[in-house]
């Protein structure tokens, strides 16, 4: 801190240049056009120095927080003496910067009095890029080729001159060009607020002090990860977990594993073991993995740490090229965010063993994307994506959470009435289920299930969705939770769909998709009998469940526990165990065992 001379000035500069990125947030949710950033709220933003490093991290997606500086080093490098004021940067290649197709970026550099200060960056999920399938991701695409525009690091604007060429080729290669070029006026409507807003801080602190207190944000972040990292045992810890399929090969299961080793202040994540690039589309850039094994560990630290590049260099994330985990050319990445969220939980199983009181069990494995698509009677097209994530595992100290988003997700849900007003479909139901929870002395969360009923002529279904043979796991004697599942019309015919699905539908179609459940965390048999009560009287958890799975006797006449059947029950169920049981650190079926099904 020698660098800073008024410490309570350096504390309130670095509030406000998060504020500033909030605000940019905020801005792209008001402004833009469609439910999937509007709602679901699937973009971020971030404030970076001249040279790229992200100073601050606004609202919105952890699983954004490694592609933004990814991206960004691409433009700094291809534009070097070339980065003039009025400019505006725009990629969304996944082989060049980006991640996949539908996530764009743009970057607008921030000068005062012509020197280069910093850069207002934003990212988001536009609903349509083109590509075979309306949405543009569809989990079945083999290559990049087919899963729409892609679009290297350009200038959308050159020197304050609009890029005509640019702005044109976006328009005729996507399927609803008012929504995607509405999208992409939001975020750079964020960028002008935050050229504004950091242009006042400019204005107040003078242009080499800001510059000295983004240098020193990004330190300290360093420093107070560091230090939380020294506090951590020191050791290496490995797991392995499986995604069902990549919707091609529906036999095969593709393994994730990971090994995270510490020593001192630093950590590194290695991938190395991770199953070979695969032919369906949910293939990883290295920034998506970067993003995701950076994120886990951030969560295990006090939350008082700013996210920020300074996190980023205390943390190595190895992942071998050509892997599902750090993709080449001609991958199909579209689905890539399935892969990403399994990355998640692969890394949580590993750090349940170096923290295991502060590590949840599996979650449902999300989040799940459905995109419906197609044109009305007069050809007008529509496009509905939605992203459905909602169960936590098990946690040490509490049951998980239920009907909330996935943490590297961090995503809302768009509103029934929205969704009827907007798109040609009806929510036919949207619940919780019950017997689907991992039980445990905290049991995972409780998943939900949602109906579509499509109402226009035929369109496009498309569904990327996962934990259907490998369920979400336990950790220490907690149980598995219930496998995820899609259905066709589930009132009549009640036909079973695959986890990863694109398909014609017709007027009156329901489809229905079931989360997974959460994985359990402790012994089942130990968990407080007047909470299996709630969670039978909130029909979470039936009575007979109630009486297998915790060995707790439940009078629903008197809504009561009967105690002494209770004890008689858990005594017979623990008789009915193998001995080493309850040493057990997560329960989850081998491949060979999902494969039966």
């Amino acid at each position: 801190m020698a660098k800073i001379s008024d410490p309570i000035e350096f504390e309130l500069f670095k509030n406000a240049i998060f504020a500033i990125a909030d605000e940019m947030a905020v801005t792209i949710c008001r402004t833009t056009y469609s439910g999937v950033l509007r709602d679901n709220m699937d973009f971020s933003t971030a404030l970076a120095d001249a040279d790229g490093k992200m100073v601050a991290q606004g609202l919105t997606l952890p699983g954004h927080l490694g592609s933004i500086p990814a991206a960004l080093a691409v433009v700094v490098e291809r534009f070097k003496g070339d980065i003039n004021q009025g400019d505006m940067f725009i990629l969304n290649d996944p082989f060049d910067g980006g991640m996949h197709l539908p996530d764009i970026f743009i970057f607008q550099p921030l000068f005062h009095d012509g020197r280069h200060v910093a850069f207002a960056a934003t990212i988001s999920h536009h609903s349509d890029v083109g590509g075979r399938v309306p949405g543009s991701n569809a989990s079945d695409s083999t290559e990049i080729y087919q899963e729409g525009l892609r679009i290297p690091p350009l200038k959308l604007f050159d020197g304050g001159k609009r890029n005509e060429t640019m702005w044109s080729l976006i328009e005729v290669n996507v399927r609803i060009p008012i929504q995607v070029l509405g999208d992409l006026r939001a975020q750079l409507a964020a960028c002008h607020i935050a050229a504004t807003q950091f242009g006042e801080l400019v204005n107040r602190y003078g242009v080499d002090k800001v510059s000295l207190y983004m240098e020193e944000v990004v330190d300290y972040a360093e420093r107070l990860t560091r230090a939380a990292v020294s506090e951590l045992p020191d050791g290496e810890w490995s797991f392995e977990d499986w995604i069902d399929d990549d919707g091609i090969d529906l036999d095969r299961p593709i393994r994730l594993f990971v090994t995270i080793t510490k020593s001192g202040d630093s950590m590194t994540v290695d991938w190395t073991g991770s199953s070979p690039q695969v032919k369906g589309a949910i293939n990883s850039s290295l920034s998506f993995t970067v993003a995701h094994s950076v994120g886990a560990i951030r969560s295990v630290l006090p939350l008082n740490i700013p996210s920020n590049e300074g996190v980023f260099r205390v943390i190595k994330v190895i992942a071998p090229p050509a892997s599902i985990t750090n993709m080449v050319l001609p991958a199909a990445c579209a689905a890539r965010g399935l892969t990403g969220f399994r990355m998640g939980d692969c890394m949580f199983g590993a750090l349940a063993m170096m923290l295991p009181d502060r590590v949840c069990a599996a979650s449902d494995g999300g989040n799940t994307g459905v995109s419906i698509g197609g044109y009305d009677d007069e050809r007008k097209p529509y496009i509905y994506v939605d992203f459905s994530c909602g169960t936590h595992g098990g946690r040490p100290w509490a049951d998980g959470w239920q009907g909330n988003s996935n943490m590297f997700a961090n995503m809302a849900s768009q509103s029934i009435e929205v969704i009827e007003t907007e798109q040609p479909m009806q929510i036919l139901s949207y619940e919780f289920v019950p017997d689907r929870a991992g039980p445990g002395k905290f049991r995972g969360g409780a998943p939900f299930r949602r109906d579509y009923r499509f109402l226009e002529r035929e369109a496009v279904l498309q569904v990327r969705s996962d934990r259907r043979k490998i369920r979400p796991y336990g950790l220490y004697g907690g149980y598995p939770g219930k496998p995820s599942a899609n259905f066709l019309n589930p009132e009549t015919e009640n036909r079973p769909l695959e986890s990863k699905i694109t398909m014609n539908i017709e007027n009156g179609t329901v489809f229905r998709h079931e989360l997974a459940g959460g994985g359990g965390w402790g012994d089942p048999l130990e968990r407080d009998v007047d909470k299996v009560l709630v969670d039978v009287r909130n029909e979470l958890v039936s009575p007979e469940a109630a009486a297998a799975d915790y060995g707790v006797v439940v009078d629903t006449e008197s809504w009561s526990i009967d105690l002494a059947a209770t004890e008689a029950q858990r005594q017979v169920l623990r008789a009915r165990r193998p001995a080493e049981t309850a040493k057990i650190l997560w329960q989850e079926p081998t491949v060979a065992e999902a494969a039966e099904g």
